[in-house]
């Protein structure tokens, strides 16, 4: 690996934190900022093109999660934790990764899976220009339980 490839891998990092965090606290602006422009979100089997689409996609789950706060005593929270991470740089300004992911919420290990990315060079910013969400387990509590492949 290059020095170059050393500091993008971290500015990758970076980009992988910002939708993380910004996506467990509901920020759906702030992670939009992790993707190109033009950058593609896939869940669920559908792909959201563009920011605008990414934002009307996530934004009715931040509100639900708000809404279910405002109604339990509870503490409602997600936290989302990287694990695992390969990256494969594709020349200067392209790379691959495959996360795993693990999902912390009220009611414990929430679910699990990996994001299968595509990141690109934009300045001195890699952002996403795809990123698939896969699931591969789920708490049976879960609202993630019904996309769990068979």
């Amino acid at each position: 690996m290059t020095p170059d490839q050393l500091l993008a891998t971290e500015a990758i990092r970076y980009t992988q934190s910002v939708y993380n965090t910004e996506g467990d606290r509901g920020r759906v602006d702030a992670l939009l900022e992790a993707f190109l422009p033009e950058g593609v979100l896939e869940f669920h089997g559908t792909a959201h093109e563009g920011r605008e689409a990414i934002r009307a996609a996530l934004s009715p789950k931040a509100a639900a999660v708000r809404s279910t706060a405002a109604d339990t005593p509870r503490r409602v929270f997600l936290r989302h934790n990287l694990t695992t991470s390969r990256i494969e740089f594709d020349g200067a300004d392209a790379a691959d990764a495959w996360t795993y992911f693990m999902v912390v919420s009220p009611i414990g290990l929430d679910h699990t899976g990996v994001y299968v990315d595509r990141f690109v060079r934009r300045g001195d910013r890699w952002l996403l220009a795809r990123r698939r969400v896969k699931i591969d387990w789920a708490a049976p509590d879960s609202p993630q339980a019904a996309h769990v492949p068979e």
